[in-house]
């Protein structure tokens, strides 16, 4: 698919399917149905990550696609969600199902506190 065609059939589902939020996102990679990858640079990713999750930088993603899944939703993550969001923009164009995580790594950092981590970590292994 190139950008014009994408963009003539950008509708309100496509505004909600491109999304994902930390509930959905967590239910899916627990059940082996989501690929998350962090898109930050390799120095961000140097100084914290989180527990779960691969690291493709963004500019590194089109030499990288052959690691990623076709069967499986691409959920594209970095602090906010900026970058995250060009990178499913450019997995959706390359015929991938992919989606952004909305509340960021940030995000996941102030969710997966405490005893919500454990039980997180737990769940994947």
């Amino acid at each position: 698919m190139n950008f014009d065609d994408y963009l003539r059939g950008f509708d309100y589902d496509e505004r909600k399917a491109m999304k994902i939020q930390l509930p959905e996102m967590f239910e899916l990679y627990a059940a082996g149905k989501a690929q998350v990858i962090d898109i930050r640079f390799k120095e961000e990713y140097e100084a914290w990550h989180i527990g779960f999750g691969e690291h493709i930088p963004l500019n590194e993603l089109p030499d990288r696609l052959d690691e990623l899944d076709k069967g499986k939703t691409i959920v594209a993550m970095c602090p906010h969600y900026d970058r995250a969001e060009i990178a499913r923009l450019y997995l959706t164009l390359k015929g991938f199902h992919a989606r952004y995580l909305i509340d960021g790594m940030l995000g996941i950092v102030d969710y997966l506190r405490g005893d919500r981590a454990k039980n997180y970590m737990e769940k994947i292994r």
